[in-house]
């Protein structure tokens, strides 16, 4: 770590983010932050959740795949979501053209889902990564005016299900330590730690 560390440090940073096991990351950061400092964010403590077993809870019916038509109606929701978990828009960049790209490539392959209520996503998430031993959700997200309504747990339910069935035989992600609504969520999922990660945002 302190070799690679010292690669880096000679290097102009290009990277918007560092994640993965919190020991890594962290003790990384602590060797980086002098010249690739000040992080926008870190966040330490990051649970790793794992399931492979389908959710002991109904899923929600609702909630389905995405479909490749649907695009402009899953965007906005999925900005929201990005701004609201990493602190800046998307849409910063080249005024959002790339991050489009990516959503667009995540319905095309069949790995985003939502609940449409009246033509509006009120839920959605992505299977951001697909391995043969996992699939990661990522971007699990309840717009504002329907949180504390009980959706998110049947919506979350149905993606796992979807998960495991279709896609891989384990279901991961992680979530931050201070998101205990998410955290109860996941666990009546069925989601069991397995780890800690740590995100270091620039």
């Amino acid at each position: 770590m302190a070799a690679f560390a010292d690669l880096l440090a000679g290097e102009e940073r290009l990277c918007s983010s560092i994640v993965g096991r919190a020991d890594a990351v962290l003790g990384l950061w602590d060797r980086l932050s002098d010249t690739w400092g000040p992080a926008r964010d870190v966040r330490p403590n990051q649970p790793l959740l794992v399931t492979d077993t389908l959710p002991p809870i109904p899923a929600d019916p609702e909630v389905r795949q995405v479909r490749s038509g649907e695009v402009d109606r899953l965007f906005p929701a999925a900005v929201a979501m990005y701004t609201e978990e990493v602190g800046v828009s998307p849409l910063a960049e080249d005024a959002g053209r790339s991050y489009r790209r990516r959503v667009n490539d995540l319905v095309r392959a069949g790995r985003a889902y939502a609940r449409v209520v009246d033509g509006t996503v009120v839920f959605k998430a992505e299977l951001a990564v697909v391995t043969k031993r996992t699939a990661q959700v990522q971007g699990v997200w309840v717009a504002p005016e329907w949180r504390g309504r009980g959706i998110a747990a049947g919506a979350m339910a149905a993606v796992v299900r979807d998960a495991l069935l279709r896609v891989a035989p384990t279901v991961s992600l992680y979530v931050n330590d201070f998101n205990l609504p998410a955290r109860r969520v996941y666990e009546r999922c069925g989601f069991q730690p397995v780890g800690t990660l740590a995100t270091v945002l620039f």
